[in-house]
């Protein structure tokens, strides 16, 4: 069984240590090489100097014992008979045994190797050897000349320090990721904390966002727009709850109120008024249930399509079913992109609004302004006073004045209409019409 670390930090300098080791190891295993070479070049140049110089001297007859020695006895060098006895050599090699049992044939007549041996003491090496065979002639002398390796090339101690030096740079590669991962990885530890103390009753907690724009700060503004997401869906649900059980209250209470009189004094009800009572509270029940429930998926990321609508067509298709049709100028190709249905309840609740406190007429616009697509919707009733001009967009608002929900709507038309605005990146305000009434204006960025 494959045992993984639970800790990113952990397997993160697992990781590194390993490759690493892998790195240094080819490393070392190249300099390990590249000195060998090197040195045992450097060693041979200088015993092949001294081989052929001597086997020079004995094939010119000038060839003298003791030879002569410039290399302070580092390079041994023996003129040795074809019956094995040592004519002579250097000082340091004429006290020594011979210093090589390998014989060059005539056609073969200088070797260069390296010896080492089988069974070594202290003090011992591997020599680096060359071997001249004077002359072709079967009675002909070998020259050998040899040169001792450094003893780290010969005893293992290259290898064993670079092998050190390998472990000793993992470990910093590991402590270095160690470190560098756990001071990543701290602000994670810190969003992870915040967010554990987030707990379903209080949402508005967030996490702090590093600064900068690498993955962290990202994935810490994610959570907190999320979070965002979260709570707004929350206080919808929870205003969907509060509104529903506090208007349907009042409707449900008369309609228990006229079956539960009808039913205790049936002799003395008009039954058929009864009903009629008893359908007109039931039609406003479902009026707010609808109109609650629409609320609650407006802006929730449903499976609604968007779609490039034409702000003034539909427009235009909205007005024309009107019994009076308002009075409209619309501008052709002001195309937003959006929810068609929602843009349409939208406009059929400013249309009905504007209706229903109208005087005598309402007028309809539609037009660009920069970036934005414009939509007013002008009556000529009683107006609306600027310090309510945001209190009539909350949910079952009673106003003291004409602009009350005596004329027969749910109060929700216009915070239906302002949340599928802005639910479409624009927003739905009031404005004072240029002589008398309300102007209702619809923002919506253009389609790019």
């Amino acid at each position: 069984m494959r045992v993984r670390p639970r800790s990113i930090r952990t397997r993160d300098t697992v990781i590194s240590a390993v490759l690493a080791a892998l790195v240094f190891g080819c490393l070392a295993v190249a300099v390990d090489v590249a000195v060998r070479t090197g040195v045992r070049a450097s060693v041979l140049a200088e015993t092949q100097h001294q081989a052929r110089k001597a086997s020079g001297a004995a094939r010119d007859g000038s060839l003298a014992f003791p030879l002569w020695d410039d290399t302070g006895g580092r390079t041994l060098v023996q003129v040795v008979a074809p019956d094995g006895r040592v004519l002579g050599g250097t000082p340091s090699a004429q006290r020594e045994a011979r210093l090589s049992h390998r014989w060059p044939p005539p056609d073969h007549r200088v070797q260069d190797y390296t010896e080492c041996r089988d069974t070594p003491g202290p003090g011992d090496r591997c020599r680096v050897i060359e071997a001249i065979r004077v002359s072709t002639d079967e009675a002909s002398p070998v020259v050998y000349a040899a040169r001792a390796m450094p003893a780290y090339l010969s005893n293992g101690t290259l290898e064993a320090a670079l092998a050190a030096l390998v472990l000793l740079l993992s470990a910093v590669a590991a402590w270095v990721t160690w470190r560098v991962v756990g001071h990543t990885l701290r602000p994670v530890a810190l969003i992870r904390s915040q967010l554990a103390e987030i707990s379903g009753s209080d949402l508005s907690g967030r996490v702090v966002q590093p600064p900068g724009e690498d993955e962290i700060a990202q994935l810490a503004r994610t959570a907190n727009q999320t979070l965002d997401r979260l709570e707004r869906a929350v206080a919808r649900q929870r205003q969907f709850s509060s509104d529903a059980s506090h208007e349907l209250r009042t409707p449900i209470a008369g309609l228990r109120a006229n079956l539960e009189d009808a039913a205790m004094h049936p002799d003395d009800t008009d039954l058929g008024e009864v009903v009629r009572s008893a359908l007109r509270d039931t039609d406003r029940v479902e009026s707010i249930i609808t109109d609650l429930l629409l609320l609650a998926r407006i802006g929730t990321g449903g499976s609604a399509a968007h779609e490039t609508v034409d702000l003034g067509a539909l427009t235009c298709a909205e007005i024309t079913r009107r019994a009076v049709p308002p009075t409209a100028v619309l501008a052709e190709n002001v195309r937003v992109r959006g929810v068609r249905m929602q843009l349409a309840r939208l406009l059929t609740n400013l249309l009905d609004n504007a209706e229903r406190y109208a005087g005598g007429g309402v007028e309809v616009q539609v037009r660009r302004t920069g970036p934005d697509a414009l939509l007013t919707v002008t009556d000529d009733g009683p107006g609306i006073p600027p310090a309510d001009r945001e209190r009539v967009f909350e949910r079952f608002t009673r106003l003291d004045s004409a602009r009350s929900r005596g004329a027969g709507g749910t109060g929700l038309g216009l915070a239906i209409a302002r949340e599928i605005a802005r639910a479409h990146d624009g927003d739905l305000t009031i404005e004072t019409a240029p002589r008398q009434g309300a102007r209702l204006v619809l923002r919506l960025p253009l389609e790019r």
